[in-house]
């Protein structure tokens, strides 16, 4: 806001009052309200904000989505910022339901990716999360994940993996990228806990599921293997995953397709605020 809202000082009074509904214009998956809500509250403590979905409700075109009220000043510079967050992440919600629909009752899960806005991670993560998905590592701390650049910094992906396994303490996952189904029987060997599936088509992912099942780890027991594994290492493909080719990955009975697509190109959800005046304060 800088120095303040001048458009707003100079045609609205100081003491007006109005009331403001947020309205989806299309259909989608709703996320972000109380984000929203954080935004009013933070220009003005007094603006009652009442949201009427909850994030990860389905909304239709013209459908209220919250309610605000409170000095007219204050919902008219809230306004922008306040719709920026809830588009942005209904956006990303709405994508992710879609994915998660277009693969349901394959058993395989639709994960977030590493490419978020910068600054919103925590949000768009929160957003996936609202439209069914499931978030992979949080950042680099929190999981250790072997791609290819690792691979070619430490020699090969033998080596790689192996350090990478000297390195992990407690329940920290590793997991490891693979780009041939030669790397994928190599890594499947050790004791690793997932392996990625680089840019592969959906007849080679099934050769790749085959490969791990075929290893035995199925039966193979490990402390940081959770109760709703269908094997392990689990399997996740990635690279270039879309609607049009999510089903057919996803019935190869890999585990996990993870999209960068839900935080780097979903389209924003349009929502509008509508106000109404209320008169003065006095």
């Amino acid at each position: 806001m800088g120095a303040g809202d001048v458009t707003s000082a100079a045609c609205v009074s100081a003491d007006a009052r109005a009331r403001a509904q947020l309205v989806a214009k299309a259909a989608g998956v709703v996320a972000g309200l109380d984000v929203a809500g954080a935004v009013f509250a933070a220009v003005d403590a007094t603006v009652r904000f009442e949201a009427h979905a909850r994030d990860g409700d389905a909304v239709a075109p013209g459908q209220v989505v919250a309610v605000v009220e409170g000095p007219a000043r204050a919902l008219l510079a809230s306004e922008r910022v306040a719709l920026n967050f809830v588009q942005r992440l209904s956006g990303v919600a709405t994508l992710t339901r879609a994915f998660v629909e277009c693969v349901a009752g394959t058993g395989c899960r639709i994960l977030d990716t590493r490419k978020t806005t910068p600054g919103l991670r925590a949000l768009e993560r929160a957003a996936v999360r609202a439209g069914g998905g499931v978030n992979h590592r949080s950042g680099l701390f929190d999981m250790i994940l072997v791609k290819d650049n690792h691979v070619a910094a430490a020699g090969d992906i033998g080596e790689a993996v192996r350090r990478a396994l000297a390195a992990r303490r407690g329940a920290m996952l590793v997991e490891v990228e693979a780009a041939t189904l030669a790397q994928v029987k190599e890594v499947a060997a050790l004791d690793v806990d997932r392996i990625l599936l680089d840019n592969m088509g959906a007849h080679e992912v099934a050769r790749a599921v085959a490969i791990v099942d075929a290893a035995g780890a199925k039966a193979r027991q490990s402390p940081r293997r959770t109760p709703s594994a269908r094997r392990w290492p689990e399997l996740e493909a990635s690279g270039g995953v879309t609607l049009a080719t999510a089903r057919a990955l996803a019935s190869t009975g890999v585990d996990y397709l993870s999209v960068g697509a839900l935080t780097h190109s979903a389209p924003a959800l349009d929502v509008s605020l509508e106000l109404a005046p209320l008169g003065s304060a006095t």
